[in-house]
């Protein structure tokens, strides 16, 4: 996982800001134009089944959102299970947790994983060290069963952290991270948790889909093996992705006002739930501020009015031929003291030299998202 910038905990008089990195790899080429994406779609003939809502290997997963900024969940770990709150991540592909062995703040006030307490815990040789949005975290790896409502894995590969140097973990109400990006993306010769699910047959389609909404109690789910169609407007509509690594895709233009404002030539945009925002090239990001009305504030943070909401046309994002518009109260981030910020952030040019956007929860809570391993590509389709 590589970095853009610092998570800054900013705080603003009585209030607090936080501003999520981002994390990236340099692109390799993609599909290139849309006749090629078309015909990628039609040589792959696997569909989803009409609803998965009564599979029994289909599980609709309920998810806390935390002031828009990450989207966690309860899993259990050994025997007898343990419950942990993880954040579900699009853009990391490993398991980690908060174990005893840690006695930093970041693991203090949590929950954390006692391999003793577990009948079925096994120890491997393996080691872990991430340096990612959340902090500088060290651990090693073990085998147990991990639970994630009524689907259950054996023999799963996590790690157990001892170590996370962070400011940010003391305040945040979730021990660990489950990433569900792909198998390329995470340790070497760990098995992801998803592609643990598909090769023990627990679930039965090879798709899992966030719904993401702003309400910070319930509504959020993330759907595991299968898809409730009602939960968006509409057709998916399917994008080809053209690495498979993080879950990226191509993007056609991006404009306003029916002006092209980025992605001239087509780019490449990852979609990312363990980023809140926006991210794009400095560059491009300085002149989409302009356009909303956008100031400096602090750092790369923008203020924007909280009531131009009517008077700000969308931002659009054209994916293989479809629109999909961010409108203002998409981007605009109310603080606790009732100053509101941009969701659009720079800084992607530091680790690509190629064009490349991250598209995150902002972009997200508006587009009902499918994430396809049988077939390799993402459903979008407005959320309900």
């Amino acid at each position: 996982m590589k970095l853009l910038g610092i998570l800054g905990l900013v705080a603003l008089s009585e209030c607090i800001v936080i501003i999520p990195l981002m994390k990236m790899s340099t692109m390799q080429k993609t599909l290139k134009g849309k006749n090629l994406m078309n015909s990628f779609l039609e040589e792959h003939a696997y569909s989803l089944s009409q609803n998965s809502a009564n599979d029994q290997k289909f599980s609709t997963h309920p998810l806390r959102n935390l002031k828009d900024m990450f989207y966690f969940g309860n899993i259990s770990i050994g025997t007898p299970p343990k419950q942990f709150s993880v954040l579900f991540d699009t853009g990391s592909s490993d398991l980690w947790v908060s174990s005893v062995f840690c006695h930093d703040p970041g693991c203090s006030k949590h929950r954390l994983f006692n391999p003793r307490g577990s009948t079925t815990f096994q120890m491997t040789d393996r080691h872990m060290h991430f340096c990612n949005e959340l902090g500088d975290i060290t651990g090693f790896f073990g085998r147990d069963i991990v639970r994630i409502g009524d689907l259950v894995i054996m023999n799963q590969t996590f790690a157990l952290t001892y170590r996370q140097i962070s400011k940010i973990l003391p305040f945040v109400p979730f021990e660990g991270v489950l990433g569900l990006g792909y198998p390329s993306l995470a340790t070497s010769r760990i098995i992801p948790v998803f592609d643990s699910l598909m090769l023990q047959k627990v679930i039965s389609e090879p798709v899992f889909a966030f719904y993401l909404n702003n309400k910070e109690k319930n509504g959020s789910v993330v759907m595991l093996g299968g898809v409730d169609h009602s939960y968006y407007k509409g057709e998916l509509n399917w994008v080809p992705v053209s690495k498979s690594l993080y879950w990226q895709i191509t993007v056609d233009r991006i404009s306003m006002n029916g002006k092209v404002i980025g992605c001239s030539s087509r780019c490449q945009a990852i979609l990312d739930t363990g980023t809140a925002f926006v991210h794009g090239p400095t560059r491009l990001i300085t002149n989409i501020q302009r356009l909303v009305r956008a100031r400096p504030y602090h750092g790369c943070q923008y203020l924007i009015s909280c009531h131009v909401h009517t008077t700000i046309p969308p931002i659009i994002f054209t994916i293989n031929g479809i629109d999909y518009p961010m409108h203002p109260e998409d981007y605009i981030v109310t603080s606790t003291c009732n100053l509101c910020f941009s969701a659009f952030l720079g800084g992607t040019e530091k680790v690509t030299k190629s064009e490349t956007w991250i598209l995150g929860d902002a972009f997200l809570r508006r587009y009902f998202s499918v994430f396809d391993r049988g077939n390799h590509r993402i459903g979008l389709a407005p959320a309900v």
